[in-house]
Order: C-alpha cells, then structure tokens, then sequence
C-alpha cells in the first residue's frame, strides 16, 4: 500500500524557518516544563513552510509532466484559493500507550475567493503506506509527495482547511517503529494531529480562515483503513463528524490477512507483512517471543528495528534484508494446502498471488501451518476466538464491530492486486447484515455505469486511464496485452485521482 503514488514536479523552494519549542525543560537542575499532553502542539505557533499562490500552483500544476495531476485537476477543477501550508507537531500515544511525538501538515485556503476563507470545513487525511523515516507529507517540494501535491489541488485550493499526519516514527517522531494497522493508535494520533491543528486556527498567514466545524475524513491505502477506524473512534467519543470516505484500505483486517494466509498474497507482501507483524509485536508484545518463530533466519535478525528506515526498498532486497516478492515457501506447509500454494482464484489476481511464492521466502512454513490450522479450527467470523496471537490481534483491529451513523463512501476497484476489493466488501455486507439504514455508498470504478450513475465520468476516465496505460505497455513490447502494466499501476497511480475526485464530490455534497 505505497504512499508514492508518482512523481510529481517540483512545486515550490521557499521554506521559512521556525524556531523550535523546548519540551525537554531546561538544564542546571531547574524544574522540567510537564509533558504535552496528547493532541498538544508542541511547536507553537506551527512552522509556516510555503504560501502558494492560486495562479501559481495552476500554473506549476498543469506543467506538470504528470498524468495524475491532470486527471486530478480534470475532475475537482483548477485552483481558486492561496495556500498556506504549515508543519505541525504535536505529542500523541505510540502503540504500546507510550508517549511520543509526531508531524504533519496543516493547509490552511486564503485569498480573494468568497470560498477561500471565513468558515471552511475540515479534510482530515490518512496517508498511505510510506518505509521512509523522513516521509514528511507537508514537503510539497518533494517531488516524491504525490499525496501531499494531491492535498493541496483536491481540497486546500478547493477551500477546504486540510490536516493530514505523518504518522509516529516518521519525520520528526520520536517513536522508534512505525505502528502499522494499529487501529486503537492510529485513529487517535489522526484525533490528537486534529486536536492541535484546531488549536493554531486561525493562523497568522491565513487570519480570516476558521473552522466551521463541518469534518471529512478520508484517507488512501492504509489511510482507508485508518480513515474508517477514525470515523469509528470519534464516533465513539461523540465527536461530529460530517461524512467519511476511505479509499483502497484494508477495513476487514482480520479477513484480509488470512486470505493472503491462504495463498492470496498481495503485491508488497513481504513489506507490508514486515511492517505488520513487528508494529503489532512493539505494540502488544506478545506476537513472538523470537523473530524466528515467524520470519526466516536470514531476515529475522534486526526485522523488529527495519522500518522505518532511511533505505530505499530496492537497497533493502539488494543487502538481502527482505525478498522482494516471495512472503512463503512454494512447498505446501501440509498436503491438504497445496490448493492454496498459491490460491488461483479468482483467476485475474492468479498471476499476482503466484509472485507471492519463491525461494527465500520471508514466512517460515511452520508459522503457515500454525496460521491455516488455526484459521481452520476458528474460520473469520464475528464469533471467532483464534488461538493464534497474531489472528487474534487482527481481530481485535478489525473494523467490522460497529455501524456509522454519518454518512460512508468506500472507493476502490475490483482489480486492485494489492488491497483487494472484496475487503470492502466484507465491510459493506458486515454493515448492511446488521441495518438496511446504514448511510453508505460504494463506488468501484470497475463496476459498470448504471442508468442515471453520478459517478459515470470518473468510471470513464478510469477505464480510459487504463486503456492508455496498456496500449503504452504493449507498443513497448509486452505481449500480455498490458496485463502486467495495468496492475504493477493500478493501486499506485491508477486508482488514486479518480477516487479523490470522487471523494471531492461526495464531500462538496455535504
């Protein structure tokens, strides 16, 4: 689940700089300052960045040598508001309920435009999967920020006041491990980054810019799942929230990882699955007492401290610290699971699940084992009690124990290789087993266009997005009709603008 979701041009290089504040208390044996409590900025007032013109970031924007921008702009239209874009940090929880530090951006619409200031709704977002220690979403001058540059053209032009985290143990967090799917955490550092930036509106760059206390939650990837656990955790706390649209994420977690136990192995596997096991071995402590119980001995050494890193992944597969495809052994762990060595159904993903299979897998054969026996002695239910640490963690993270009462768009596609789009459904069907009522729409852009469809053009354009994507791949050379080039894009660059243009919409409508 990348975070990177292209390269994008180079938007701005003014960067003003921000004193620091003191949170440490001061030295010579005078008293320490109390800590931050969570949801506290600890720089105060937030660093400012940039301030982006509309005109300019038009301008920046559609010279941009990037089709995701365009199809971006196709669908939300061009900029109306200035931008100004601060880095804010703020204490907030790890997963273990320890304290610590985390960043991100806060995006605040001004200008001349009636939409651009006074009261303004609030887009708060949840990233997708980033390895890098210095993934920092508020650097719109990292060509590599796509979501950030996303941002700033969907909703912060658009008027919209967007807070978006980097997650602990990236940029400037003091956490050392990244915690990865942990619901209970990361739906309240998403609270905790909001709680602070609240506290610095109106900003001095932006000073007749405030909150109208309309919130949209909405995120990619792992942010669509962090998104949905957000919606879930302020509901829980009788907190507002307007409406809610999480993107490709994995929301039936549990259901989710067993499936890629049975042979369903998604792309990324071995990374995400990384990122998986130790964020929840830091976080509960009790998913292994020795990495070798779930990892091969030639990665386990070091495996709990990998990510976040400073690496980039090819390196990684390079040093042999992670395969680059292969998660489990291509011999069966018993004869009655040949079937799922790798599965082959449905027969479109076949060819992605078989990556998943090689010599020097990263998961030992007798951990499968330990999982496919457990997962069949107490199959995904919501009656289920595994016996395994790790299924029962993953339960406990699973989305599919409540019912929202604002309204829910899910956005994804039915031939996403890597967060696979009957995870949503489980969701959608959990949701309307339990009431007919429940406010929800789901969009796949793979579906077909139904008479009168209010999503009929993204669908359009995605499956022109596609097409063009296939028809390059094969005037390169490829004799698979595109096949490989289509999913190697499609949870990366394929699926992300025209779910955001959607998600604009779905918001603009509330």
């Amino acid at each position: 689940m990348p975070a990177t979701m292209g390269a994008v041009l180079l938007l701005c290089t003014a960067v003003l700089s921000a004193c620091q504040g003191d949170i440490s208390g001061s030295a010579g044996g005078t008293a320490t300052e109390p800590a931050p409590t969570p949801g506290q900025l600890v720089q105060t007032p937030p660093q400012l960045l940039t301030t982006i013109n509309a005109a300019q970031l038009l301008l920046q924007l559609t010279g941009a040598a990037n089709q995701q921008i365009q199809q971006v702009l196709n669908l939300v239209g061009s900029p109306v508001c200035d931008i100004a874009v601060y880095h804010i940090e703020y204490a907030t929880l790890g997963g273990a309920n320890e304290a610590t530090t985390a960043s991100g951006a806060l995006m605040v619409p001004t200008g001349s435009h009636s939409g651009c200031t006074g009261p303004r709704p609030v887009v708060l977002y949840a990233h997708g999967t980033s390895t890098d220690r210095g993934f920092n979403i508020a650097d719109l001058t990292n060509q590599q920020n796509a979501e950030g540059i996303f941002l700033a053209a969907a909703f912060a032009s658009q008027g919209y006041i967007v807070v978006a985290p980097n997650y602990v143990g990236y940029d400037t967090s003091t956490l050392p491990y990244d915690a990865f799917l942990v619901g209970d955490q990361q739906s309240g550092e998403m609270i905790d980054a909001l709680t602070a930036a609240r506290s610095a509106l109106p900003t001095a760059s932006a000073s007749s810019t405030s909150d109208s206390g309309k919130l949209f939650i909405t995120g990619y990837s792992q942010g669509g799942y962090v998104a949905l656990a957000t919606h879930r955790a302020m509901q829980a706390r009788g907190m507002p929230v307007t409406a809610s649209a999480p993107m490709s994420g994995p929301y039936a977690l549990a259901a989710f990882v067993d499936a890629v136990f049975e042979g369903q192995v998604n792309g990324e596997a071995p990374v995400l699955a990384t990122l998986l096991f130790t964020a929840y071995q830091h976080s509960y402590g009790d998913i292994y007492t020795d990495p070798t119980q779930v990892f091969e001995a030639p990665y386990a050494t070091g495996i709990d401290s990998l990510f976040p890193t400073t690496a980039t992944r090819g390196e990684l597969y390079a040093q042999g610290k992670l395969p680059q495809f292969a998660l489990f052994s291509p011999t069966p762990p018993a004869p009655a699971y040949a079937a799922f060595t790798p599965a082959t159904s449905p027969t479109d993903l076949a060819p992605v699940f078989a990556l998943g299979f090689g010599a020097g897998n990263l998961i030992t054969n007798s951990y499968r084992l330990a999982w496919l026996t457990d997962a069949q002695a107490n199959p995904d239910s919501p009656a289920a009690s595994p016996g395994l640490a790790m299924r029962a963690a993953l339960k406990q993270n699973d989305l599919r124990n409540w019912l929202p009462s604002a309204p829910v768009l899910l956005c994804g596609g039915d031939q996403d290789p890597e967060v696979f789009w009957s995870n949503a459904q489980l969701e959608q069907n959990y949701w309307l087993g339990q009431s007919a009522t429940v406010p929800l729409t789901v969009l796949d852009l793979d579906a077909s266009i139904a008479t009168g469809d209010p999503y009929s053009t993204v669908k359009t354009q995605f499956e022109i997005a596609k097409d063009a994507v296939a028809a390059i791949a094969i005037v390169q050379g490829a004799t698979d009709g595109g096949y490989e080039a289509v999913e190697t894009a499609y949870h990366t660059t394929l699926v992300p603008p025209f779910c955001l243009g959607a998600v604009k919409s779905f918001f603009d409508a509330r």
